[in-house]
């Protein structure tokens, strides 16, 4: 789907929902709907006619990458042009993202407008429209996807032979961010998690000077980002060698994992997901330290919609794209997580990151 067809698209959620005209601030929605990256944009859609606003330092940027919206270099502000635009076309009331606009945001808006237009001007939506288009990603999403994925499982294989006793966690770290630049990524999808021995416990366990001992876990959850779109993944190995405990935890959070993976299809809902691995720690005696939801949507941005959660009823679709991450964390002793990225197909799931999830003893 191109720019000009998620532009339609959102006209037509607009129509259905018998709405005037949106204001689009969040930048990821901004470029998912007209293709712009850079750092300031304000997207005014109506039912006839949309118009994208930035500032004078995207100039060349701004026509050359925005498709489906007329681009206005703003002299001034061009979040209060996109405002006084959307007046000026004479809609009766424009919807805003109330989880993505602050009040001072909101109260410069209502600034932009006349005075008779600042009270009853401005709704938040009642769920953000646009988190559900992105929700079900295209064809072209997904091939983004898989390709930054599979740099992901790439990146793990070669950091490997890095993972050693005696060596810090940040060199582990930067090896993963240097190799991950060296094949061609804009970036990482998040701050790299590298979490050794006792500190892998910590579920976001951010790598430091900690040195990896030399008996026990090593827990890295990274991703990339390509052609702007994100991977993650996480997998767990032991250095040196693993006792009976470690082995059966290790086990246990693998078969919960492959559990949940085979959950995966449409018509299943997050929460059927997310009870397959957590019934499987539960059954080992684990369950009390599986401390958070089983996963999240990946995209343009690394959490998106649906959450994979105890209890949530979103259904899954074609062309979502879920982390499968169920993990034990057992404080002053060990954690584990291993996380795939999986795509809803039409038959069930399709796992995105196939890095092997046997336990590797270095």
């Amino acid at each position: 789907m191109n720019h000009v067809s998620r532009i339609r698209a959102l006209r037509k959620q607009i129509s259905q929902s018998k709405m005037d005209a949106v204001l689009i601030t969040h930048l990821p929605d901004v470029r998912y709907l007209c293709g712009f990256t850079g750092s300031n944009a304000s997207l005014a859609v109506t039912a006839k006619s949309a118009a994208m606003f930035t500032d004078g330092r995207y100039t060349t940027q701004a026509k050359e990458e925005t498709q489906g919206a007329r681009v206005v270099i703003a002299k001034k502000s061009a979040l209060r042009e996109a405002c006084a635009w959307l007046e000026e076309a004479g809609v009766a009331s424009v919807f805003f993202d109330p989880e993505q606009t602050t009040v001072s945001v909101l109260d410069l808006m209502r600034g932009a407008v006349s005075r008779a237009k600042r009270r009853g001007f401005f709704h938040p939506l009642q769920k953000p429209i646009v988190l559900d288009l992105r929700m079900v990603k295209d064809a072209d999403e997904l091939l983004q996807m898989e390709k930054a994925a599979l740099m992901g499982c790439n990146l793990f294989t070669a950091v490997l032979p890095h993972i050693q006793a005696g060596v810090a966690e940040s060199e582990i770290a930067a090896d993963l961010e240097f190799f991950a630049r060296s094949l061609g990524a804009e970036g990482m999808s998040f701050e790299t998690i590298v979490a050794s021995g006792k500190r892998s416990a910590l579920p976001h366990g951010r790598a430091t000077s900690a040195k990896v001992p030399r008996n026990g876990f090593v827990t890295l959850d990274f991703g990339v980002i390509l052609n702007g779109y994100c991977s993650d993944m996480t997998r767990t190995v032991f250095v040196g060698k693993p006792g009976r405990q470690e082995l059966f935890a290790y086990d246990a959070v693998l078969e919960a994992q492959e559990a949940a993976v085979a959950a995966v299809s449409p018509g299943a809902t997050c929460g059927e997901v997310d009870e397959a691995a957590r019934s499987v720690l539960r059954r080992a005696g684990l369950a009390k330290y599986f401390t958070h939801s089983t996963g999240h949507g990946v995209g343009i941005e690394i959490h998106e919609s649906p959450r994979v959660a105890a209890e949530q009823s979103q259904i899954l679709a074609p062309g979502m794209v879920i982390t499968i991450e169920p993990g034990i964390y057992i404080e002053g002793k060990f954690g584990i997580r291993i996380e795939d990225m999986v795509a809803v197909t039409k038959s069930g799931g399709k796992i995105l990151t196939p890095a092997p999830k046997a336990m590797i003893q270095l």
